[in-house]
């Protein structure tokens, strides 16, 4: 949705009047802040966007969620990629038809495997000799495998790069955000309880790392009768208006339970199952930051 002039030129002063506004605090404050420094990627390799999905806790869907954003912006026309920083528990590449493929290193740099979607994915799973194998690693040994998957891979040329987070706020999370250029984070969750506390983490951690939230999906809200379509919500009534209030978060829709679509996931066949325009909103929300992004670079605010 682009932007009239009487819109970029309000930005274009609430922005200058921002910076201008105790400029010399804003310095000594990033200073202080100032942590790692962003790795370079590879050369030969530009990514415009990078967008995290997170969570507070593990279960809730955020590799769905991952899967049905790449798929929708690729769908559009963007090209898109998916680094899997779920390390331990890592799923995307069995969701994408990839289960059993390998990465392959060539001019000392690791060659992402493509969906039949041509959306690029790394992940632990593509490196492992069997995708059973566990994955014992320390935290160093963790930050430095996520490193090598941002600057070490060859992505070439790519609008979005999808993050897919660990659950809950661990180091690998802190990794990701101090090491990577992330733009915005679309939370997941789901109606059961305790959510706004779990949502909370995650909106904390956010913040902590002044990395914006995008907004927030909820999974799992409900379950659809085959017999007269009518909506079942097994944990009660939605949250989803309720959790976004408390956070002030923009509600980026719901998905309900599908047996289908999960077993679009366990067979490798999920971009072709997906339903075209699931979660509009979150896709729409997104595009709207990147072209907001690109707005603000281009002038060089």
């Amino acid at each position: 949705m682009a932007m009239d002039e009487a819109e970029k030129q309000r930005i274009r002063e609430e922005f200058e009047s921002s910076r201008n506004k105790g400029a010399q605090e804003q310095q000594v404050a990033a200073q202080q802040a100032a942590g790692p420094q962003v790795e370079p990627l590879a050369e030969g390799s530009s990514i415009k966007h990078v967008i995290g999905v997170v969570s507070g806790k593990g279960g809730v869907g955020k590799s769905l969620v991952t899967g049905i954003l790449a798929t929708e912006l690729a769908r559009r026309g963007a090209k898109v990629g998916i680094l899997d920083a779920d390390v331990t528990g890592p799923s995307i590449p069995k969701m994408f038809g990839l289960a059993g493929a390998h990465a392959y290193a060539q001019d000392n740099l690791l060659i992402p495997q493509e969906s039949r979607g041509g959306i690029k994915i790394m992940s632990a799973n593509l490196v492992l000799e069997h995708e059973t194998d566990p994955v014992l690693w320390r935290g160093p040994v963790v930050a430095g495998a996520l490193k090598q998957f941002w600057g070490q891979t060859a992505w070439g040329e790519l609008d979005f790069l999808l993050v897919d987070m660990p659950p809950g706020t661990s180091d690998v999370a802190l990794t990701v955000f101090q090491s990577l250029p992330v733009e915005g984070v679309v939370i997941v969750s789901s109606p059961q309880d305790l959510v706004q506390m779990v949502v909370g983490k995650a909106v904390n951690m956010a913040n902590m790392m002044k990395v914006p939230v995008i907004g927030l999906v909820e999974n799992m809200a409900y379950v659809t009768c085959p017999d007269c379509g009518k909506k079942i919500y097994p944990y009660g009534p939605s949250r989803l208006e309720e959790t976004a209030r408390a956070f002030g978060l923009v509600e980026l829709g719901q998905l309900g339970i599908d047996p289908v679509l999960a077993e679009a996931c366990d067979r490798g066949d999920f971009e072709e199952k997906l339903p075209a325009g699931t979660l509009p909103q979150m896709t729409e929300t997104v595009v709207q930051v990147a072209e907001f992004t690109e707005f603000l670079a281009n002038e060089g605010l």
